[in-house]
């Protein structure tokens, strides 16, 4: 398929059109800071938005939704087609239930009076979402302070930490597909597994409705601060990197297995197994994606050949090598 495009071979309106970028350096946009270019770059200021873009965009061109860039490794030959990156249209938060209504007229509130749903847009930090819950005594919401990135990559890839995940709290989902349809899906019609779910291909997350529970603000403020001490002191949150690299595999944890084949601190030019957390993989200043990626097939291959246990990637792929 020739991707060759002249951006004026989009059919697009105008005022759509203007706001396609292309060869845009995606290193800046993700968290190792590597990668080439995107064949082109679009921005949608919100949900419609996105609708109509779709709808306009010829479908032999490849799209590809990039959030904060937390958990991926954009390869060295760049993205053919669009990226998509949410930005600020989709960092809208809503807490739903009686709370809201007390609190405006000076009412004293139950428990059950309590909001016990927040909607928030796709491309809102997963902490974020955890400290706007505990402002509004929401609980059960606290180990999205662990997850780095955006709430859509963490609904995508079922994302979870210290215990729960995504599926566990996710009422429905709201999606626009490839076509440009808006649509709507509950907790099961996602189907989540273990660290992916089942969305329909090329669906984007737009927003999504999680279930809290009542709580105390304080002792949810108290939550997230242990989560926090936890990872400074267990995880490279300081350098350059991608969060976890691989799965679980069942009945095991991956850093073990890495730490067992000797992998610890292997290095490949910049790129670097981290001495405190061998699931993640650090840019040390200059590595380049096929630094990182290599390095990260060679610990699956010493981790076969010392466990006979195939390690999977969790950390997303996506370009050309």
């Amino acid at each position: 398929m020739d991707l060759s495009l002249k951006p004026q071979a989009i059919s697009l309106k105008p005022e759509l059109l203007s706001r396609v970028r292309q060869s845009a350096d995606l290193s800046k946009t993700n968290w190792l800071r590597v990668g080439g270019n995107a064949q082109y770059l679009f921005r949608p200021e919100n949900t419609q938005d996105l609708s109509d873009f779709l709808r306009q965009l010829p479908a032999e061109i490849p799209v590809t939704v990039l959030g904060v860039g937390s958990n991926v490794i954009v390869r060295d030959g760049g993205v053919d087609g669009v990226v998509i990156k949410l930005g600020r249209g989709f960092t809208n938060v809503e807490c739903h239930g009686s709370w809201v209504t007390c609190h405006e007229k000076n009412q004293p509130m139950t428990n059950d009076q309590r909001p016990m749903t927040i909607s928030v847009g796709a491309g809102m930090l997963d902490i974020n979402v955890s400290l706007l819950a505990a402002e509004n005594a929401i609980g059960g919401l606290e180990f999205l302070s662990g997850i780095p990135g955006t709430i859509g990559g963490a609904v995508r890839m079922n994302a979870g930490a210290y215990g729960r995940d995504i599926s566990q709290v996710l009422v429905e989902a709201e999606i626009v597909k490839r076509n440009g349809d808006i649509r709507r899906l509950s907790n099961a019609e996602i189907g989540f597994v273990y660290r992916n779910s089942n969305l329909p291909g090329g669906a984007i997350v737009t927003s999504v409705i999680l279930r809290g529970e009542p709580g105390d603000s304080n002792d949810i403020a108290v939550k997230i601060e242990e989560i926090s001490r936890k990872r400074e002191e267990t995880q490279p949150i300081r350098t350059r990197t991608g969060g976890s690299t691989f799965k679980n595999p069942p009945g095991h944890k991956a850093w073990e297995l890495i730490d067992k084949a000797g992998c610890r601190g292997l290095a490949r030019g910049d790129a670097q197994v981290s001495t405190m957390h061998c699931n993640f993989l650090i840019n040390n200043g200059n590595a380049t994606a096929a630094d990182l990626e290599g390095l990260g097939e060679e610990v699956i291959k010493r981790v076969f050949e010392k466990t006979g246990i195939m390690l999977e990637w969790e950390i997303k792929r996506i370009g050309k090598r």
